[in-house]
């Protein structure tokens, strides 16, 4: 009987396990254990916390990314029956192992794209947290889903509204998809007070909890502009996405149809959501997550993104409209900033300035190929490096 029932539980690769989406995705397992099973945790560095995960959930197969922990997760699992490894290739391999079915791609940054691709040449279905993927390489991605017929499941809170309001409209045109932001911690800010605005103020989000790199992207709006780029890939023209700062972040995105009407996603904002929505895919599940109570949340506000204070918005949307490789320049250049800013290295606004030189100076491929991207990533990411 028990052989039955371990056969039906869903086995799930987490990349990423010790951040923030990837400790909420153990959460979702741990709240439905007879649906779910973790077959492989990765983590880049946080060895302590992959170790304690995998005592608890005991999943086949551990990775570490960083090389030099190796020997330390392994003396500590060694009395379990865990596999363990160590590298970015050994990510890349182990997401093609037989027995998974969904890779949660929770990883930060560019580092998400190669095991992400390989995961669905494995056929593997995608539960899609490592928004780089798709925007530094929207095209292949796309191409690539389609070829190994491979569901990728967003799971964003926006993307995953998009997602949840474009059910049972198939073949229904879409006007436009609305996606919200909450404004972040400066929504407030004028120009002037950005110039001296800290990585202390910038990591203090008022609505979610998220780890630091994208908590800095949400400050300097480079978050939407990422997803903006990515809400390319639901089918719709770069004139079709609109950008609305709504700080409750009750709604997370919507979807106005050709009739004029509009479709919207509402819940708390809760991560876990998304996230197991992404597992029971198509199926809704039930949780002990927090409800929306109407009596609380009285007052839903709307405004105007501001292009001239949050200028990042303004560089992604034009790396949209010009594709090829410069979203992979944007994010790399990004990436470099983000890591000097948290370092103390640049300013708020030297952030956008150096992204603006950047793209300005990598070679623009129309047509980039996988070869390509890894050449752009170095280029830019070399190019962002020497402007700071």
């Amino acid at each position: 009987m028990n052989i039955e029932t371990n056969k039906k539980k869903k086995q799930i690769a987490i990349l990423g396990s010790t951040g923030s989406i990837g400790t909420q995705a153990l959460q979702v397992i741990e709240e439905h254990p007879d649906l779910y099973e973790a077959y492989a945790l990765t983590a880049n560095n946080r060895v302590e916390l992959l170790i304690a995960q995998a005592r608890k959930f005991q999943p086949e197969v551990v990775v570490i990314a960083n090389e030099e922990k190796y020997s330390e997760l392994k003396e500590a699992l060694s009395d379990l029956p865990i596999k363990v490894y160590a590298g970015t290739d050994a990510i890349c391999q182990i997401v093609e192992a037989g027995p998974i079915d969904m890779v949660l791609t929770a990883m930060v940054g560019y580092a998400g794209l190669k095991p992400t691709i390989n995961a669905i040449r494995a056929k593997k279905a995608i539960a899609l947290a490592n928004k780089e993927t798709l925007v530094v390489a929207g095209e292949l991605i796309n191409q690539l889903a389609q070829q190994y017929r491979t569901p990728i499941l967003p799971v964003d809170s926006e993307h995953s509204a998009v997602f949840q309001c474009l059910a049972g409209e198939v073949g229904n045109p879409i006007e436009k998809v609305i996606l919200t932001a909450s404004g972040g911690p400066f929504r407030t800010c004028t120009l002037e007070q950005l110039k001296s605005v800290t990585k202390t103020q910038a990591l203090k989000h008022p609505n979610w909890e998220m780890g630091a790199k994208i908590t800095i992207d949400s400050a300097s709006m480079m978050n939407k502009g990422f997803e903006v780029i990515e809400a390319k890939w639901f089918g719709v023209q770069p004139s079709q996405i609109e950008v609305v700062v709504h700080p409750q972040s009750v709604i997370h995105s919507m979807v106005q149809f050709e009739d004029g009407a509009v479709k919207a996603q509402l819940g708390m904002p809760d991560m876990r959501l998304p996230i197991q929505y992404a597992f029971s895919y198509p199926d809704r599940i039930s949780s002990s997550f927090d409800r929306l109570d109407f009596s609380q949340c009285t007052n839903l506000t709307f405004e105007q993104p501001d292009t001239k204070r949050f200028r990042n918005l303004a560089l992604a949307y034009e790396a949209m409209y010009r594709g090829g490789n410069m979203p992979c320049i944007v994010n790399a250049a990004n990436e470099v900033v983000v890591a000097s800013f948290l370092k103390d290295g640049i300013s708020f606004l030297g952030m956008s300035d150096v992204i603006e030189k950047t793209m300005e100076r990598v070679a623009f491929i129309a047509n980039p190929t996988y070869d390509d991207y890894v050449a752009t990533d170095a280029e830019a990411r070399k190019i962002a490096a020497s402007l700071i």
